[in-house]
């Protein structure tokens, strides 16, 4: 097999092999979107199709009108941006003093801090309850912001603390000769050049929050209260048995769609971010 063959060959086995990943992918939001536009009675068809017959928007209807599913939205949209604007600006902070300061105990610091992110949700989740209910924060934002920060933070020092060590000395050195404070270079130079790094774990702790479900579904217990991940899995039907899938469906599409629209507008500050410190050069 001559050398040309070769690289043909490998080119069409690495081609095949990333569209079979892209389509494993893709798939399953496909199936969400057609099944959103299809009516109750084609969702149930023995031979499934790919292409829907007959496209309807009833289902995207019905979630507005017979639900009070914007009030989902907003409560997702309130809680989690609060959880990523407080979470950077916590972890900024922190992940700051741990690139650049030197004090005791750094590595104790930093092990506590994957520590705290390995532990499973519900293994705190009755003390969180206790907690939270002794202070009347149940059925409201802070009592669900506060406890996404203690999953977020973690995640969001950890990212941003490797990417500001990338980051050059020199500058900050120049600016405490021009007489700048810590708290000055860091909000007027370092914050802006970490810019990609912050895009990028802007991004992941949102996502986190907004798909988050074990914790909305305890500590929030009113329909009008409810996130989006948690209103979706309690949609009922006009029976006890009757699962309404199309709406699910259509539910669904609207909720991701802006986070895949998100990914898609700032994929280069989030690699770029993700990639910070991987390479040294």
């Amino acid at each position: 097999m001559s050398i040309s063959t070769r690289k043909i060959l490998k080119n069409v086995i690495l081609y095949t092999l990333v569209a079979f990943i892209l389509i494993w992918c893709i798939f399953p939001f496909y199936w969400a979107v057609i099944s959103s536009l299809k009516p109750d009675k084609d969702l149930f068809e023995v031979n499934p199709r790919l292409i829907p017959a007959r496209v309807t928007f009833e289902n995207y209807i019905k979630v507005f009108t017979e639900r009070p599913f914007h009030q989902n939205i907003w409560n997702s949209i309130v809680v989690a941006g609060s959880t990523t604007l407080l979470s950077l600006a916590i972890g900024s902070l922190a992940a700051y003093a741990i690139a650049r300061l030197k004090f005791k105990g750094k590595v104790l610091v930093m092990t506590l801090i994957l520590a705290v992110s390995m532990f499973p949700q519900v293994s705190i989740l009755g003390a969180l309850f206790v907690l939270l209910r002794n202070m009347k924060l149940i059925n409201t934002y802070p009592g669900l912001i506060v406890p996404y920060i203690t999953l977020t933070l973690p995640l969001t020092t950890w990212i941003l603390q490797n990417f500001f060590r990338e980051l050059p000395k020199e500058v900050e050195e120049s600016a405490a000769i021009d007489g700048c404070s810590r708290l000055r270079t860091l909000w007027s130079i370092v914050l802006p050049m970490a810019a990609p790094g912050l895009v990028a774990t802007g991004l992941l702790t949102f996502i986190a929050a907004w798909n988050e479900f074990l914790f909305a579904l305890t500590f929030m217990q009113r329909p009008e209260m409810y996130t989006v991940p948690v209103a979706i899995a309690l949609f009922k039907g006009r029976s006890q048995y009757e699962i309404p899938w199309g709406q699910i469906m259509a539910a669904a599409v609207i909720v991701t769609t802006p986070l895949v629209i998100l990914v898609l507008a700032f994929q280069k500050k989030i690699i770029a971010g993700l990639s910070a410190g991987s390479v040294k050069g």
